[in-house]
């Protein structure tokens, strides 16, 4: 459905994309996984045609994005990461509003919006003004906006940041209910988030794609090891030499560092333990360890491993983009909001026009041209 080819996003000097390519096939959800400022956004936001790129193509359905982009864009709906919301509008005049431009009218245009009210639980919501909504109902209005004209592909960047646990509860779940009728993109930075909802995962990291596999077959290139960090005085032969000896062993890496020392990284199976083993050997060896440091795999050490992070690294931060877009963030915070704020009292200036005076009103413009295809 989505084929992407040697995608490169520059930025005067820096690239925040790479070479990128990849394919989404129909009917899956797909994890778009990756560090802060890894150019997960930058990527969505081509791949949207909300951002031209500097080198590659994307193909829609079949539409080029840049030749056809209202044949491409009719089959996406779209939620980026700050949710393209007006604040004094009601998420029903909102919806009504995205409904118009792009192409709906009368009747067909207030099913669209029942079924998107009731599909992402907005319900008593649906006439309260969008700025006294929660963080987590904002956000259900952004993806009642993406899926308005039941597109076939939905792209969800970041839709959980921000959002206390029991609303990303319910928005994962918005989203496996959203998977069973559209292909879904989610980007994240967040791995539990990736593996609770998506049954394929691509990871971009500097603006690369560095693993495409399902979550298990990658999880699986990297289960069953564990790993012993050394440092040691002595020669990088010797070194070898005392490792590979011992049962258990599957990879070793020697680095040089300053002062005749060496980093040594072991990778083990996770039913052996060589740590004695190891410091017998390097003492019968006479090279003395000066440390040692021992862990077992998590899935987030993989996520680490393939991206070459360090947990306490600080990420380069994406350059600004024309689209408005909110700085990846590497927490979810708890928000003060309850999922179910107590409900307002409408001012009496802003009163709930009728559907049908609605739907009278939009059908009246039959010469309309949809600016977004319908």
């Amino acid at each position: 459905m989505i084929e992407v080819k040697n995608l490169v996003k520059r930025y005067g000097d820096f690239e925040a994309v790479r070479g990128v390519s990849f394919t989404v096939q129909k009917g899956m959800i797909y994890g778009f996984l990756g560090p802060n400022g890894a150019g997960k956004s930058t990527t969505m936001n081509i791949i949207t045609g909300t951002l031209a790129a500097t080198e590659g193509e994307v193909t829609v359905n079949g539409c080029d994005i840049y030749e056809d982009p209202i044949g491409a864009k009719s089959a996406i709906g779209y939620l980026p990461e700050q949710p393209p919301l007006y604040p004094d509008m009601t998420p029903e005049e909102y919806l009504a509003f995205v409904g118009e431009a792009r192409g709906l009218r009368g009747d067909e245009l207030w099913r669209a919006i029942d079924r998107v009210v009731e599909k992402t639980g907005l319900g008593e919501y649906a006439n309260r003004l969008i700025k006294n909504l929660s963080k987590g109902y904002r956000q259900r209005v952004g993806i009642a906006q993406a899926i308005l004209t039941d597109p076939e592909i939905i792209i969800l960047d970041e839709p959980t940041v921000g959002l206390d646990p029991r609303q990303i509860i319910e928005i994962r779940e918005l989203i496996r209910q959203l998977g069973r009728d559209h292909t879904v993109i989610l980007s994240s930075h967040i791995l539990t988030e990736i593996s609770a909802v998506c049954d394929y995962v691509i990871i971009i990291a500097r603006g690369k794609i560095v693993a495409s596999d399902t979550l298990e077959n990658l999880t699986k290139q990297y289960e069953g090891k564990n790993y012993i960090d050394l440092t040691v005085r002595g020669e990088e032969a010797s070194v070898r030499r005392a490792v590979e000896s011992i049962p258990g062993v599957e990879e070793i890496s020697v680095d040089p560092k300053p002062l005749g020392l060496l980093h040594v990284r072991i990778a083990t199976d996770s039913s052996a333990d060589i740590r004695e083993d190891v410091f017998f050997r390097f003492a019968d060896a006479k090279m003395p360890i000066l440390s040692m440091e021992y862990e077992e795999v998590t899935l987030e050490k993989v996520f680490l491993e393939l991206t070459g992070e360090k947990a306490d690294s600080q990420p380069a931060v994406e350059p600004p983009v024309n689209a408005p877009q909110a700085e990846e963030t590497g927490e979810v915070p708890a928000e003060e909001e309850t999922p179910a704020p107590e409900p307002e009292a409408i001012p009496a200036e802003e009163p709930a026009p009728a559907k049908q005076q609605k739907a009278k009103k939009s059908g009246d413009d039959d010469d309309y041209t949809p600016l977004f295809g319908g």
